[in-house]
């Protein structure tokens, strides 16, 4: 009988927000340029940073191009002795024209509930739908997994991407990620293996140590 493949070791990606900027809450920054972290958010990086430190087998940084990525992620790679790469299948959503819009004008447009409840059918005017999105930081996962079987990588993103990826990896459909949660510079660990992915961890602020084991 043929001898079974030797199956790809498991890649443990440790997703990770950004820190907070001055317009976080507040508006719609998207793919803007020149928006950096808030001093609470350089707090955040350098805290989530320490716990990542932790873990002792990180072998990889990737960041989003932005600057509250890069800033975040820079942060880690020191920490952790690594040097960052940037990869633009992190980027955040591309909101088109509706990108640095304030969230209370948007609330109040007959598109926005169709973005919270059916956004798998939503495309922003100019810009991407959601289903691209899911799908491009489902490449860019299985692109970089392959890159580094039997690892752990950190994923430094943003909200919508980071949530996209959990409900893929938890089977959600797209039109429920809106209720999956992604706080600044939190941590979400998913092992990717050949069988599928296993959760580990969604939405993490405080420590890491059930992480160490796995």
């Amino acid at each position: 009988m043929p001898r079974r493949p030797k199956p790809t070791p498991a890649t443990v990606a440790l997703f990770v927000r950004h820190g907070v900027t001055a317009t976080t809450g507040k508006v719609l920054p998207g793919r803007a340029r020149g928006l950096h972290l808030a001093d609470a958010g350089r707090a955040q990086a350098e805290a989530v940073a320490e716990r990542l430190a932790g873990l002792k087998k990180v072998s990889a940084v990737y960041a989003s191009p932005l600057e509250r990525t890069r800033e975040t992620a820079a942060t880690i790679g020191i920490r952790l002795g690594l040097k960052v790469a940037v990869d633009r299948g992190l980027l955040e959503c591309d909101f088109g024209q509706w990108t640095g819009a304030e969230l209370k004008d948007l609330g109040r447009r007959p598109e926005w509930a169709t973005v919270q409840r059916y956004p798998s059918g939503f495309r922003f005017p100019d810009g991407e739908s959601f289903r691209e999105m899911s799908t491009r930081m489902a490449d860019t996962v299985a692109r970089l997994r392959a890159r580094h079987p039997g690892e752990a990588i950190v994923l430094v993103s943003h909200a919508d991407p980071i949530k996209a990826a959990v409900a893929d990896a938890t089977g959600t459909p797209l039109d429920l990620f809106q209720r999956i949660v992604i706080s600044p510079c939190s941590v979400s660990a998913i092992a990717y293996g050949d069988t599928g992915p296993t959760v580990l961890t969604v939405n993490s602020l405080g420590n890491l140590a059930e992480l160490r084991a796995s």
